[in-house]
């Protein structure tokens, strides 16, 4: 709960702007220490991302969490997560995200209660655009149904029994 809080309060005064499937290495997140993500390196991870044609940049591994920028082209493959919440910051572009409902064709993820699918049935649909903060609960379909381009922060923390 600390961690959530911590990156939650980062969120709303401004310090983190940006936001998964091949991943870039990310650096640990130190543990006796503050750690800095200036916001000129998450400019240039969503940079990588294009160039590179990956979805996912992690800036931060911190094992129950990470910090990562997504750059989404077209649509995205309806995930849902068992035990992970994500809180999305949008940086750029305009998409329609879906969340809710049930997955279509669910295929199991890589975690427990993780799975993914090829849409959402009976979601919300909403448009995203930047600046726009999204939360995504453990347990709640989500999904990019259309887009040209978003790039976004995405946080994403582990729910764990005594939380």
């Amino acid at each position: 709960m600390k961690v959530s809080a911590f990156f939650i309060t980062l969120l709303v005064f401004g310090y983190l702007p940006n936001a998964q499937a091949q991943t870039l290495d990310a650096p640990t997140a130190p543990t006796g220490e503050a750690k800095d993500i200036p916001f000129i390196e998450i400019l240039e991870a969503a940079s990588q991302l294009r160039d590179n044609g990956l979805a996912t940049n992690r800036l931060l591994e911190g094992g129950i969490f990470s910090i990562n920028v997504r750059h989404i082209q077209g649509a995205e493959t309806a995930l849902q997560h068992g035990n992970i919440t994500e809180v999305w910051v949008v940086r750029e572009g305009i998409a329609v995200l879906s969340t809710g409902g049930r997955i279509l064709d669910p295929q199991a993820g890589s975690g427990p209660g993780d799975f993914r699918g090829s849409a959402i049935e009976g979601g919300v649909e909403r448009t995203i655009k930047a600046g726009d903060l999204v939360y995504i609960p453990p347990g709640v379909p989500h999904g990019i149904k259309e887009t040209e381009s978003i790039v976004y922060l995405n946080i994403r923390f582990e729910l764990r029994e005594t939380d």
